[in-house]
């Protein structure tokens, strides 16, 4: 009866037993497989943001390379912007430049002319104050052969008279003898083309109202209504 009892209690107590171990090994297991797992998910998790940081870093180099390249290609454009606008702005200059020198070649011309017109109108004028003298010396001696020329008519004209009346009262001179002398007071005009002078020659008389000029060669002359030289002689 013992030995009896004493088995149950053993055949108890080994169930027990492998009843716990059983529960144990299960826990055991399940408590492993939750670690399993969360290590599986820490590892996922780990790879995830290994993977993650890659793409990242991919794409910071991506991100890196493009900018890069627009940086080279803005760069490029800026450049070839810059050139052209330089040449631009040079091929502006030269011909700035060109309008520049042609408008001081145009002043410096004008300036030339204006130099020789200043001179040609100071020549002109001392030539004009020239003549101008030369004109009033002409007039006052003019007037000083009229003055001569008017006294030698007068004297002429009592000549004339005194040789009328030593005419008259000589009746044996030959009538021929004193109409050579009346002819060698009559004057004969004789009328041309010339124009007068620019310079007026010099004046030595007057004649029916009109100034006698006498030419460089001694003829003496009077301007007509037409402006042209009448010359005067004694036949």
């Amino acid at each position: 009866m013992k030995k009896l009892i004493a088995l149950s209690l053993l055949f108890v107590f080994s169930t027990t037993f492998y009843a716990q171990d059983a529960t144990t090994a299960k826990v055991k297991a399940k408590t492993e497989k939750a670690v399993a797992d969360k290590k599986a998910k820490a590892d996922a998790l780990k790879a995830e943001k290994m993977a993650a940081k890659k793409e990242a870093e991919k794409q910071a180099k991506a991100d890196v390379k493009k900018a890069e390249s627009d940086a080279k290609k803005e760069a490029a454009k800026a450049k070839k912007e810059a050139t052209a606008d330089a040449k631009k702005q040079a091929t502006i200059a030269k011909k700035e430049a060109a309008a520049a020198k042609k408008t001081a070649a145009k002043a410096k011309k004008d300036a030339e002319v204006a130099k020789k017109e200043a001179v040609t109108v100071k020549n002109d004028a001392a030539a004009a104050k020239k003549e101008a003298a030369a004109a009033k010396k002409a007039a006052t001696q003019g007037k000083k052969d009229a003055d001569v020329a008017k006294k030698d008519a007068v004297d002429a004209k009592k000549a004339a008279v005194a040789a009328k009346k030593e005419a008259s009262t000589k009746t044996d001179k030959p009538v021929k003898e004193l109409k050579s002398a009346k002819a060698k007071t009559t004057k004969v005009e004789k009328e041309t083309t010339e124009k007068a002078p620019k310079v007026a020659d010099k004046i030595t008389g007057e004649y029916n109202g009109n100034k006698v000029y006498t030419g460089p060669r001694g003829g003496k002359y009077y301007i007509n209504k037409n402006g042209n030289k009448t010359y005067i002689d004694r036949e």
